[in-house]
């Protein structure tokens, strides 16, 4: 039976995205300052270096960060999209297992019904409770339910039943039974690296060094451009692990067409 793997270390999602997104302002801020003071101090002991260099080196910097953030960005945007893709892709697996489940004989096909019935009130709850990969005992369930519907479709084959009826049935378990799996690699497995984030987080850091040492060579004062500048990143960083973790609840999968499901079956 499938397991929920067990993380010892800290990750990114153990942090609240509120507490995510104030810690990136203040490490952006505090990036730019010390650019700075780099700066005034490099200015202080020589007149040679020059503005021109410096902006270079900053905008290489700026642009692989901005790369990065556009590649990461787009990571988890299709990774979200496959989530909403698979919430219907697993309603209609069940819909067709459902209708086809009246080719069953009356005692075993009033048990289907019943069971469909139950498998779709957990899915509709695990999707209102959080990620269905942190809901173990509901996954157990489903499983359970998974193999009975299963055993029903065998023991109306072995009683003589070999036709094409009989065998789109046990497809459309078949089906249904992937779509689930598929739901909990996804939920469990694609996630943003956490290499990526520190590749991600050491370039910003690097990329807010270098706008202050350039401000302070420049002999240019403070801004209070740099808290915009801290917020503009902020929130992309922010919008990119919320995008990658629906189940933090601030951008969560749709289960309307579960709960659709639910209404028409009833």
């Amino acid at each position: 039976m499938w397991r929920l793997p067990k993380e010892c270390s800290l990750t990114i999602d153990d942090i609240p995205l509120w507490l995510l997104f104030a810690a990136t302002i203040l490490l952006i801020v505090a990036a730019v300052e010390f650019g700075y003071f780099l700066g005034k101090t490099a200015r202080r002991a020589s007149e040679d270096e020059k503005e021109s260099p410096v902006s270079a080196i900053a905008g290489t910097v700026l642009g692989l960060l901005a790369f990065i953030l556009a590649f990461t960005f787009g990571i988890v945007a299709d990774r979200y999209d496959a989530r909403k893709a698979l919430v219907v892709e697993q309603a209609n697996a069940i819909r067709t297992a459902y209708s086809r489940s009246d080719f069953l004989p009356a005692p075993s096909r009033d048990e289907a019904k019943g069971l469909y019935n139950d498998y779709v009130a957990i899915l509709v709850e695990v999707g209102r409770s959080g990620s269905i990969a942190d809901n173990s005992a509901q996954i157990s369930e489903l499983q359970s339910i998974q193999q009975q519907l299963w055993n029903l479709a065998v023991e109306h084959v072995r009683s003589g039943d070999n036709s094409d009826v009989s065998a789109s049935y046990v497809e459309s378990l078949n089906d249904m039974s992937n779509v689930l799996a598929t739901r909990i690699a996804v939920a469990v497995g694609s996630r943003i690296p956490t290499g990526l984030w520190i590749v991600l987080y050491v370039l910003v850091v690097l990329g807010m060094v270098a706008v202050g040492y350039q401000a302070a060579i420049a002999a240019s004062r403070r801004s209070w451009a740099t808290v915009v500048l801290a917020l503009a990143f902020s929130l992309v960083i922010a919008l990119i692990a919320a995008l990658d973790n629906p189940e933090r609840g601030y951008l969560p999968v749709s289960q309307q067409p579960l709960i659709d499901l639910q209404s028409s079956m009833k």
